[in-house]
Parts: C-alpha cells; structure tokens; sequence
C-alpha cells in the first residue's frame, strides 16, 4: 500500500512544493514534528474529506491542521482505485475508505472535493444523514436554495444551517472568491456598477496532473523535446491561452460566466455588470486578476487603499516606487489575497473609477481555506 505523512504546511503537492519569500505577507502557522496538535477533541464535530487524494482534498488536511480546526474523528474518503492507501495525519494513521452512499453515518461536517458528478450524486445523499455538506464543484453554486458563501463576504448566506441538521453549502469557483475578497470591501462603500475581470490561472485550477504536466512540459521543451499534451492538448509551458473551460453560444466561456452569476449571487444583485476574460498562463498554483472597476458613488485611490488595508483576509503590495506589486509566487501557499497596481481609471471622470490587481492562492484561499472557513461559521 502507499503511504504519505501529511503534517500541516509540511503537505505539499509535488510540483507546489517550492520556497516563498514571506515578504509582507502573513505567514501561515507551521507544525514541527513535536507540535501537540490540540485538533482532535471528544466533543467536536466529526469531519469526513471526500477526495482525499486530490490536490484540494490534500489541501483540506493541511488547512484542517493549520487552523487547529477541532474534530472528534475524521475519514479519508476517495475513489475505489485510491481505497487502502495510507495517511498519517496529525500523528494518526487513517487508511483511505471507498466513496459510497453509505460513507456518511454519524458525519456532521463533509467537504466535498470530488467533482461535480460526485457531488450531484452523494452531496444530497449525506444531506439526508444529516450531514453538512461544504462542496467545492460548481454542482449546486448556482441552486436558489443552496447558499454560496465567501465567509469574509456573506457569512449571512449561512443563517439557519445548523451541525446536525443535513444542509448543503456551495464554495464559489477560484476566480470568483479571489476577485470578490479585493472587490466587495470597495462594493460596500462605493457600490460597484460594472466590472471587467481579466484573470491569469494558474495549473492548480485543473488539478494535480496539470501541475505536474506543467513541470514536465517545461522540462522537455528546454530540452529540446516535443512537450507531452495529456491535460490541455497543447503546448502549456511558455505559452498562454483562453482558459480551457467549454465555450458558449454568446462566447464566453464557462469559466467567464461563473464570474459573472457567482457575483451576482454573492452579492444578491442581479444588476451588477460583469463581463471577464480568462486565460491559462504557466504558473504553478495562485491565479492572479486585473479588475476594473465602475463606482455609483466617487471612490479615490488613497480611501481605497486604507479600506483594503482595513479588509480581512486581504494585504496590500502597492509599490510604486520600486515596482513591487503582487505576484503569484508571493502569495502561494499563504492564506492573504494580495492586491497592490490601485489607481484611478483615467478613462472615468471623477473618482467613480479604480484598477486594481489582486493575486491569491487557487488552492488555499480559492477553494480549502474557503471551504474550511465556512465549516468553521458552523462551529
């Protein structure tokens, strides 16, 4: 059987695993090996993890210990081909359990990272054990009667979801919370009118093996090698292009338009104008996004820029001076979104316009960190 030991920040994911400057971020918590992990408590809720092996399941684990989150037992669910593998986890060792419909007995808290099918199919099944269901896939993002929640932005989204009663809750998409942690501290002052989103994604955003294919890639055409295409049929290392999520009749595509219903969502208002355009560039795990923004009310850069300063979950990285603004490396494995390049639209007259550009962690902050939060609200 394999075995792999996941310890807090110690759980990388092959081609993540590189060092960070910690800069003006705040690092995240570190566990020695002698670390007295205060997690597992008697009277906690009991945690399941489904996905497990994945890169984001992964993820949960290493989030799960950094926050000391407190849980009473914890299963390590996957597919049939990943069942029998071994973790240890937090000094214990659990052995991977088969995925079935009947995985969630007795499991007040589940977080989903599985995939869309897997959600649509068992995510209602564990609601009815009464389970609370924290899904990561786009399967019920858009359902009125499931909230979707960035716990910085909506926590109110959650009212009346209570541990032991089933209830599902949606984890917005990557771009969506990255882009709505800069964006809704200026919405809430100035009430944002129209946003043009261009974002650059990184490889996390289509899991490991893109990760990994990444790496290959790069490898193979500094050699002078025909690159591999198993993930996105074409060249990735050295190269960008549209992001690779289905197209649509009107011409976005599918990625573009949970950008635009998820903020309309999150916000509850269906007048926001959103338009995006996402690309795939050759970075590792943190996408970054160029936003424009269109105000009702005048908004000027210096009252920006402390608001953000202010904004939980948010650290600024605006120097002008030496041309220091927020960069993928700078913000991966770390639980900050990153924002800095703010300034006035001078295409707007007034204050009524601002640009920024925000960087965050895909795999943190876009989508375990975030799922974690949210199961943390339920505490």
């Amino acid at each position: 059987m394999n075995s792999l030991t996941l310890t807090g920040n110690q759980l990388l994911h092959g081609a993540a695993a590189f060092k960070l400057s910690p800069l003006r971020l705040k690092p995240a918590p570190k566990f020695s090996p002698f670390t007295v992990h205060m997690s597992l408590q008697k009277d906690a809720p009991s945690v399941a993890v489904v996905g497990v092996t994945g890169a984001v399941g992964q993820e949960f684990l290493s989030v799960l210990s950094d926050r000391n989150f407190p849980y009473s037992s914890i299963k390590m669910l996957a597919s049939g081909r990943s069942a029998g593998k071994k973790f240890t986890f937090e000094d214990n060792q659990y052995v991977v359990e088969e995925l079935t419909e009947n995985s969630f007995s007795g499991v007040d808290i589940a977080l989903f990272s599985a995939g869309g099918g897997i959600s649509k199919k068992l995510g209602p099944v564990a609601a009815k054990c009464g389970t609370v269901v924290v899904d990561n896939s786009s399967a019920f993002r858009m359902d009125e009667n499931v909230p979707l929640v960035i716990p910085e932005v909506n926590p109110e989204a959650m009212r009346g979801i209570k541990l032991g009663k089933g209830a599902i809750i949606a984890n917005p998409n990557c771009s969506t919370i990255i882009c709505l942690m800069a964006v809704t501290p200026l919405h809430k002052r100035a009430k944002v009118l129209r946003m043009v989103v261009s974002t650059y994604q990184a490889a996390s955003g289509a899991g490991a093996a893109a990760m990994e294919e990444l790496v290959q890639q790069t490898r193979e055409v500094l050699e002078g090698k025909p690159p591999t295409c198993n993930i996105f049929k074409r060249q990735y290392a050295f190269n960008l292009f549209s992001h690779n999520a289905p197209v649509l009749s009107n011409g976005y595509n599918e990625e573009e338009m949970k950008l635009v219903k998820e903020t309309r969502k999150i916000w509850n208002d269906t007048d926001i104008k959103v338009t995006a355009t996402c690309i795939r560039v050759p970075v590792m795990r943190a996408h970054a996004e160029s936003i424009n923004l269109q105000f009702a009310n005048p908004l000027d850069e210096d009252t920006a820029r402390e608001i953000l300063k202010n904004a939980p979950g948010v650290v600024i990285i605006d120097d002008r001076a030496s041309n220091h603004f927020p960069t993928p490396l700078e913000v991966s494995n770390r639980d900050d979104v990153a924002v800095g390049r703010i300034r006035r639209d001078v295409s707007q007259d007034g204050n009524y316009g601002l640009d920024i550009f925000v960087c965050g962690d895909q795999i943190r902050k876009g989508a375990a960190l975030n799922a974690v939060q949210i199961a943390e609200l339920l505490l």
